[in-house]
C-alpha cells in the first residue's frame, strides 16, 4: 500500500509537471504569436505612413510644377515675334556649337528668315537693294 501511495504521488507529480510544461509552452507560443501580430501591424502602419508621405510629396511637387507652368504661361503672353526670333536663333546657335557632325534645318526656314529680315529692317540694319544696284535708273 505504501508503494501504491508513492506511485500515485509520483503519477500526480508527473501529471502536474507535464500540465505546467504544456501551459508554459502554450503561453510562450501565444507570446510569440502576439509579438508577430504586433510586428506585422507596426510594419503595416509604417508602410501606410510612408505611402501617405510619398503621396503628399508628389502632390506638393505637382503643385509646384503647376505654379511654375502658370508663371511661364503668364510671361509667355508678353512675348512678341522679335523675342521669339531671338530665342530661336539662340537655340540654333547652341545646337551649332555642339561637336556634332549633324545638320539641323528647321522646317520653317523661310518663315524664320522672313522674321529675321523683318526684325532687321525694323531696326534699320537692312539696306534697300535698289540703292546699291548700279544702273538702276
Amino acid at each position: 500500500m505504501n508503494r501504491q501511495m508513492t506511485a500515485e504521488r509520483n503519477r500526480r507529480a508527473t501529471v502536474t509537471t507535464a500540465s505546467g510544461e504544456r501551459e508554459a509552452a502554450v503561453m510562450v507560443a501565444e507570446g510569440h504569436k502576439q509579438a508577430e501580430i504586433l510586428k506585422a501591424e507596426g510594419q503595416k502602419q509604417a508602410d501606410i505612413l510612408k505611402a501617405e508621405g510619398e503621396r503628399q510629396a508628389q502632390a506638393l511637387r505637382a503643385q509646384g510644377f503647376a505654379v511654375a507652368l502658370q508663371t511661364i504661361a503668364a510671361e509667355a503672353r508678353n512675348i512678341d515675334e522679335k523675342t521669339m526670333a531671338l530665342q530661336y536663333l539662340d537655340a540654333l546657335r547652341d545646337v551649332g556649337t555642339s561637336p556634332s557632325t549633324k545638320f539641323v534645318l528647321p522646317m520653317e526656314l523661310t518663315g524664320l528668315m522672313q522674321q529675321i529680315a523683318s526684325t532687321m529692317s525694323a531696326n534699320g540694319t537692312h539696306t534697300s537693294t535698289h540703292e546699291s544696284r548700279p544702273g538702276s535708273d
